[in-house]
């Protein structure tokens, strides 16, 4: 089973070649919203003061997504920024600080993070959410964080994600549980329309 981690603990992740040369780090995860897959990474250099590259780095060329490092074969499969990202799809596919409702109208949440599986799938398997006062009853301070598998019916765009009604069943609170219903690996760390774009 391969290990599930919130696409925010990618950002700074190093992208190293396997033969050990470390040629970037990740800047942002460029989400398929239809697909639910990660379609590639924005990258910056290594380093505090290091900017954003002009190349980035496609799914196709990831080796591994693992706990401590991208892993790409050669750093010539880096591609340039445009290829890996779809400027007017970008707007489209932002989830994070989404609304996430049911196709009955009830409010679940906000989504804070996105749940992806480590490994070579790229595939996304669930959401973080700030459970909404409904879902968790209490003060705004003191209700939690909760995950919800993506589904298969589960529409996106920037403003909402929609569950089906009986999606809620299956919020769950933490990684853990998420890895059981989805068939992942337990996670050490992190936490209409369909488009392509950067999560944040």
């Amino acid at each position: 089973m391969s290990e599930l981690m919130a696409a925010r603990s990618l950002t700074t992740r190093p992208v190293v070649t396997l033969g050990g040369d470390a040629v970037a780090q990740i800047k942002d995860t460029v989400f398929d919203a239809e697909a639910g897959r990660i379609t590639g990474f924005t990258l910056s250099g290594r380093g505090l003061l290091s900017g954003p590259l002009r190349q980035s780095l496609p799914w196709s060329a990831v080796h591994a997504l693992g706990h401590d490092a991208v892993v790409i074969r050669d750093r010539r499969e880096l591609a340039d920024t445009a290829t890996v990202v779809a400027r007017r799809e970008a707007a489209q596919g932002r989830v994070l600080g989404a609304r996430v409702l049911t196709d009955a109208g009830a409010d679940v949440g906000t989504v804070l993070d996105v749940v992806v599986e480590g490994g070579d799938s790229g595939r996304v398997v669930g959401f973080r959410v700030a459970a909404s006062k409904d879902l968790a009853p209490g003060s705004r301070r003191r209700r939690r964080q909760v995950y919800v598998p993506r589904g298969e019916t589960l529409a996106v765009s920037g403003r909402a994600l929609v569950l089906p009604a009986d999606a809620v069943r299956h919020v769950v609170g933490g990684l853990a549980e998420l890895a059981a219903l989805t068939g992942g690996g337990p996670g050490r760390r992190g936490g209409p329309e369909h488009g392509e774009g950067p999560l944040s």
